[in-house]
């Protein structure tokens, strides 16, 4: 079966089709989008080698075409474009429909309060390391932000994220077997908190916040740049 690769498949087909939509326009940011994009998939495929190596997770070869580069399948190098290719399309597509910034006076204190939960459950878990490493690097990038880059976006992509969520549990659900006999991907869960929403363990939505705060920041970046 070639789920994981349809699962990537399907996750972008519908935004780059309309990202040729000549409201959004959004193969124009493209040079605003892929170098972060790449950037972005070195760091998690340098995590996601590690963390295979280390069997904190790993792949179901049922599900999967059987190519490897680097000991990751290759659908999972894949998941790097697809996913934050959609998300980013999102972002950009709502801020296209909601000109206000709803959260935006709020989000010096969602980051804040973020990032105190992500320090203190990171410490006391720090001998699960998808939690600890996931909460405690998200949490250092949210401050960085506030202190370091003083990004104005926040308050956007918090709304954005909100609406993300909802394919995010879709497809996060058919990784882990919400929806299927067996799972995609399997985790260690003596190293992680072993709280799942569904079949998703709470880590993952991390996980997910963080790998597309960071595209959200170098695309960001790069239109500033580009400008």
């Amino acid at each position: 079966m070639y789920t994981y690769l349809l699962i990537n498949i399907f996750s972008i087909s519908i935004p780059l089709i309309a990202s040729f939509d000549k409201r959004l326009n959004f193969y124009k940011e493209w040079k605003n989008f892929f170098p972060g994009m790449l950037i972005t998939l070195v760091f998690f495929v340098g995590w996601d080698v590690l963390f295979t190596y280390w069997g904190i997770w790993g792949f179901n070869p049922k599900y999967l075409l059987g190519m490897n580069m680097l000991n990751l399948p290759i659908e999972e190098w894949l998941f790097f474009i697809a996913i934050p290719y959609a998300c980013v399309f999102t972002y950009h597509a709502l801020n296209y429909l909601f000109k206000k910034d709803y959260l935006g006076k709020y989000e010096n204190g969602i980051s804040l309060m973020l990032a105190a939960i992500l320090v203190l459950v990171a410490l006391f878990n720090y001998s699960k390391l998808y939690t600890s490493l996931t909460f405690g690097l998200t949490a250092i990038f949210l401050l960085l932000h506030l202190y370091v880059f003083k990004s104005t976006y926040l308050g956007r992509f918090y709304f954005s994220y909100l609406f993300i969520l909802i394919p995010f549990f879709i497809v996060n659900g058919l990784l882990t077997g919400s929806f299927i006999p067996e799972e995609v991907v399997w985790y260690d869960n003596s190293q992680n908190l072993g709280i799942r929403i569904l079949t998703i363990p709470i880590e993952d939505s991390v996980y997910g916040l963080l790998l597309i705060l960071m595209n959200v920041s170098f695309f960001e970046w790069f239109g500033k740049k580009n400008a």
